[in-house]
């Protein structure tokens, strides 16, 4: 099984990528479909901008989707992440794991948003309501505890 996995500045449909996931399958059991959005920190975010090393997200991203498919029996594997300028309220992300039982589905995709959120290389820069704009967005602690109890 060949992971989809894209990455485009075009918003996605949730519902239709799994749709294209569940169209004619029986093997399925469960789709788990994780979305990502842009929230608006308390009124005082108008934009996020997301840059990425084309070439290099990919493959980093391909790397975890074949971890994902290593630890769990998934039936299929989406996952799409946007760049460029994301308004509030808008998606970022997408992760979509299908398997026959809903344990795998929704481990995989726990994984790879932990990853995805913790490794994958992409570059978050705000863009305030003020005009002003805002330092690069700097990783979490609590995003790396989360993504570190898959390395035990």
């Amino acid at each position: 099984m060949t992971p989809a996995i894209r990455i485009q500045s075009a918003p996605f449909d949730p519902a239709r990528e799994a749709a294209l996931i569940e169209d004619g399958r029986r093997d399925i059991g469960a789709v788990v479909t994780f979305t990502g959005l842009c929230r608006d920190e308390d009124g005082a975010l108008a934009a996020l901008e997301l840059e990425h090393y084309p070439g290099m997200a990919e493959a980093e991203i391909a790397r975890a989707a074949e971890e994902a498919l290593s630890r769990w029996p998934l039936q299929a594997l989406t996952i799409i992440h946007r760049h460029g300028r994301i308004l509030p309220g808008e998606r970022i992300v997408l992760v979509v794991a299908a398997a026959r039982h809903r344990g795998e589905a929704f481990a995989a995709a726990e994984f790879l948003m932990d990853y995805l959120k913790t490794r994958a290389p992409f570059w978050k820069k705000e863009h305030r309501t003020d005009g002003s704009v805002g330092d690069w967005v700097e990783a979490k602690a609590k995003d790396d505890a989360a993504a570190e109890r898959w390395s035990k």
